[in-house]
Order: structure tokens, then C-alpha cells, then sequence
């Protein structure tokens, strides 16, 4: 295990500017993992780590040691001083545990196909990653962002996911509209307006493509023009409308009871 205890050290530097740079990450490919529970997660879906950072204090810990020794051996160790560490982490209170990954490469994007949801300007990283979370936990294979998203692969937005990244196919800064333009479900967004039907007055038994807006500004006017029907969540007088994670949940799950309730069903 390599030890480095000087702030202008390359490494140290590097892994400052990975957690606290969206361009360093875009320039660099890489992103960091926060956390036992992040290292484990990317272990267990096979995910390359570069390399495997602890602090001092954090290598006392058992759970830590134990996924030093899980991690491929081509995966570099370094250990750090509790100061330096409190100095690259990207959280204020650190962790003692962080792992360097490459982002997903660029490849040629599959045809739509099943469900999907569409972010559209959802800047919030903690807001993006919980919604990640829970359209992997709603069975949810594929994520369309557009550009106005924040990264899907921030420090922060991968703690708010809890390992979803690594079970969702992701596509950043995508157009969203071209992409849904062949695709064989229906297209559903939350918005209200005319037309717009309750979401428990919906058939959600074939494919959706669920499109999501922002809170405040929801979704574009052309990403809303291209939605098939205008879906609305019921809600007690007064209140206006949902943070857009919840209503994320809210529709996300109403599909997965629905089918669930169709799946056990038991003839007559």
C-alpha cells in the first residue's frame, strides 16, 4: 500500500479535483466512490476499480479492510492521513474508504425497448440519484437524461443512489425526443393540462417511457409535446405539486403494484 502524508502530492491533488470537479471527472473519465457501501456495490456488479484510497483511522475498520482485500489486485492501494483524506473527500464528513472508477464508456446506444424513464433537467444530484435508486428498486432497466441534467455519476449523485448506477443502463446529455421517437410503448408525462388523466385511471400493464421534469420548471415544451398522455397524481387540496423524486416514486410503484396485482392474480 502506497502512503502519501504531502497535500501537493499529484495523487492527492488528482483525487481533489475528482471529487469536487465536474469538468475534472468529464476531462477525466473518472469519477470516485464515497463509502464502504459504494466499493461494495461497484464489487458486486463487477465494476473496475482504479484504485482503492483509505485514511489512516479508516483502515482500522474491519469492513474496510475486508474490501481491500475483496478488490482486485490490479487495483492500486493508497493510504492516506486522516487530514489529506478530510482533504480530497467529497463529503464533509469522511468516510475513510474511497475508490477511483472510470465513468461508462461511450457506445453506441440500443434500441428503446421496454420501460424507461426521461430526466429532463434535473439538477439536483442528490435529487437524480434517489430517483435512480428507486427506478432500479421499481424494476426499471434505463435512464434517458438530457443535457440540462446534472451528472449521473457525481460523488454526490452516487450516494444518493447507493449502488442504482451500477444496475441501470445511463444515458447522459441524450435527445431525448429523437430517442423516443421509434420507441414501441406509450409515453407518459407528468404534467397537467389538458387531456391529463389521474395515474390510478391508467392501464400501465404494457411498456411506458415515463417522462419527468424538474420541480419549478417541468418538463420542456417539446419533450411534453412528444408524450403520448398527460398524467396526473391525485392530491389533497392545497398542495400544488411533488418534488419531482417523489412523484418519480409515486408513479413508478402504481406501475409495479398494478402489474403485480395482474401477475397474482388467480383466475376466478
Amino acid at each position: 500500500m502506497k502512503a502519501i502524508r504531502a497535500r501537493d502530492n499529484p495523487t492527492v491533488k488528482r483525487l481533489h479535483a475528482l471529487a469536487h470537479s465536474a469538468r475534472e471527472r468529464r476531462k477525466s473519465g473518472e469519477t470516485v466512490l464515497d463509502g464502504a457501501h459504494l466499493v461494495d456495490a461497484a464489487l458486486a456488479a463487477r465494476w473496475p476499480l482504479k484504485a482503492l484510497i483509505v485514511s489512516e483511522s479508516g483502515l482500522l475498520r474491519a469492513e474496510h479492510r475486508a474490501l481491500l482485500e475483496r478488490a482486485p489486485s490490479a487495483a492500486e492501494r493508497i493510504l492516506l492521513t486522516d487530514t489529506l483524506f478530510a482533504h480530497v473527500s467529497p463529503v464533509d464528513a469522511p468516510s475513510g474508504l474511497l475508490a477511483v472508477i472510470d465513468l461508462p464508456p461511450a457506445v453506441p446506444p440500443p434500441a428503446l425497448g421496454g420501460d424507461l424513464i426521461v430526466l429532463d433537467g434535473v439538477q439536483d444530484p442528490g435529487n437524480l440519484g434517489t430517483i435512480l435508486r428507486t427506478a432500479a428498486a421499481a424494476g426499471i432497466g434505463h435512464a434517458l437524461l438530457t443535457a440540462g441534467c446534472t451528472q449521473a455519476w457525481s460523488p454526490r449523485a452516487l450516494r444518493a443512489g447507493m449502488g442504482a448506477q451500477f444496475m441501470l443502463r445511463i444515458e447522459e446529455h441524450t435527445d431525448a425526443i429523437s430517442r423516443l421517437t421509434a420507441y414501441p410503448g406509450r409515453r407518459l408525462a407528468t404534467a397537467l393540462g389538458e387531456g391529463a388523466r389521474p395515474l390510478y385511471a391508467l392501464d400501465l400493464a404494457g411498456p411506458v417511457a415515463w417522462l419527468f421534469g424538474a420541480e419549478g420548471q417541468g418538463l420542456s415544451p417539446a419533450l411534453l409535446a412528444a408524450a403520448d398522455q398527460r398524467v396526473l397524481i391525485p392530491m389533497a387540496g392545497g398542495i400544488e405539486s411533488l418534488n419531482v423524486g417523489a412523484a418519480v416514486a409515486v408513479c413508478l410503484f402504481e406501475q409495479r403494484r398494478q402489474r403485480t396485482v395482474l401477475r397474482d392474480r388467480v383466475p376466478g
